[in-house]
């Protein structure tokens, strides 16, 4: 199994390569140093219905698949764009797929994930108040989970929200959450229990909320465009229809969901790999060195051999895992398993790409410069390298 590149595939990957190249491309280097991308950009990307991709039309996005979206995330970073670029434009997809599955297990329809309890008419009016506008481009979300002390511990979390009435009171903090600063909601894990019981509900906290306060801006390794931020809710009343999905659901709920930002985080490691194959082999066919191409010599084509052969190794194992999750098939093991290829392709590959561009690619002016510090996100967010391998050691029965 594997990505069929359909006609409409490749129309998308124009329509992709299009938009990076007249929206992104001359603009890229003043994002990372701005730490941040535009709001106008959401827009821009919704207009031509990029930012709906993978999203059903009836809760306003541009259908297509997991598989589809593969193909936006590939294409972005292959025609210059970046990881980083893509995690602030593309946030949403992990602040509101929860939503989105609570309705549509409402209605029946295929929306719905296989979350334990029933939804209510409040997740529909979630899809219309944050879902459409969203992919709309006009609001923009942000998936709360990790705290200070917690990490990649979902069922430690202490960040509480007890009731009172028809709404929850939240106290608590969390950190590194990407979008934080310029999101207008966020989808928040909260412990509906006592701190640590695993009790885990999600609500969608509104920017502006009294007692919810964005702390500073988190500067980063990598990811620059990408704003990251601090978050602290003091005594913040969520109204319980603000609620996704019924109560003491949403560690279910999140897990179902990592398979997909595990997939996102490897398309975004194997096609930064590629990208900087791409690079290395144009430098070293224009670099001359003692009266030769650097490309001339065999130990330079060897290198990038292996390069080439690591991406795109990394790519087909990817797809092959991510088809068989659209399928439906539970292939947990094998998502860790492809998440950490292609992070180890992707670390090997731009690692090799810098030292082949030398002095100059230890420069910011270097794309590869900002492929190399972007890429070292890739085996921490979503699960840590070493998580993935414990998925894997219980696949293998160990």
């Amino acid at each position: 199994m594997t990505i069929v590149d359909t006609p409409e595939r490749r129309q998308l990957r124009e329509l992709t390569r299009a938009f990076v190249t007249r929206e992104v491309l001359p603009h890229l280097d003043d994002w990372e140093r701005a730490g941040e991308v535009p709001r106008e950009l959401h827009a821009a990307a919704a207009k031509i219905g990029l930012l709906g991709i993978g999203f059903p039309v009836s809760v306003g996005g541009s259908g297509g698949d997991l598989l589809d979206s593969i193909v936006v995330t590939e294409e972005i970073i292959r025609s210059g764009g970046s990881s980083g670029l893509v995690a602030a434009l593309f946030t949403h997809g992990i602040a509101l797929p929860h939503m989105v599955a609570a309705a549509g297990r409402r209605t029946g329809g295929a929306l719905g994930g296989r979350l334990a309890g029933g939804p209510t008419r409040g997740d529909d009016d979630l899809v219309d108040r944050y879902v459409r506008p969203t992919l709309a481009g006009t609001t923009i979300g942000a998936l709360a989970i990790t705290e200070p002390d917690g990490g990649s511990d979902v069922a430690a979390i202490r960040t509480t929200a007890r009731r009172d009435g028809d709404h929850y009171v939240v106290n608590g903090s969390k950190t590194y959450i990407t979008s934080g600063v310029r999101a207008d909601f966020v989808t928040t894990a909260v412990c509906t229990d006592f701190p640590g019981s695993g009790e885990l509900t999600l609500l969608v906290i509104d920017k502006g909320t009294p007692g919810f306060t964005v702390g500073r801006r988190l500067e980063k390794l990598g990811w620059h465009c990408s704003d990251t931020a601090e978050l602290s809710f003091v005594d913040v009343r969520v109204p319980v229809t603000n609620r996704i999905g019924e109560e003491n659901t949403g560690f279910l709920a999140i897990m179902q969901h990592f398979a997909t930002e595990r997939l996102s985080l490897a398309t975004q490691a194997y096609a930064t790999a590629q990208r900087c194959v791409e690079l290395a082999t144009r430098w070293c066919r224009d670099r001359a060195t003692f009266g030769r191409p650097l490309a001339g010599r065999q130990l330079i084509r060897h290198r990038l051999a292996e390069m080439h052969t690591r991406a795109e190794a990394a790519r087909a194992y990817v797809h092959e895992v991510a088809a068989r999750v659209a399928a439906g098939e539970p292939v947990v093991t094998e998502v860790a398993m492809a998440k950490n290829v292609a992070v180890a392709a992707c670390g090997h590959v731009v690692d090799q790409a810098l030292q082949l561009h030398g002095g100059f690619g230890y420069l910011r002016d270097a794309e590869v410069e900002r492929h190399y510090r972007d890429a070292r996100i890739l085996g921490i967010g979503g699960g840590t390298t070493e998580i993935m391998n414990e998925i894997i050691a219980k696949g293998m029965g160990l």
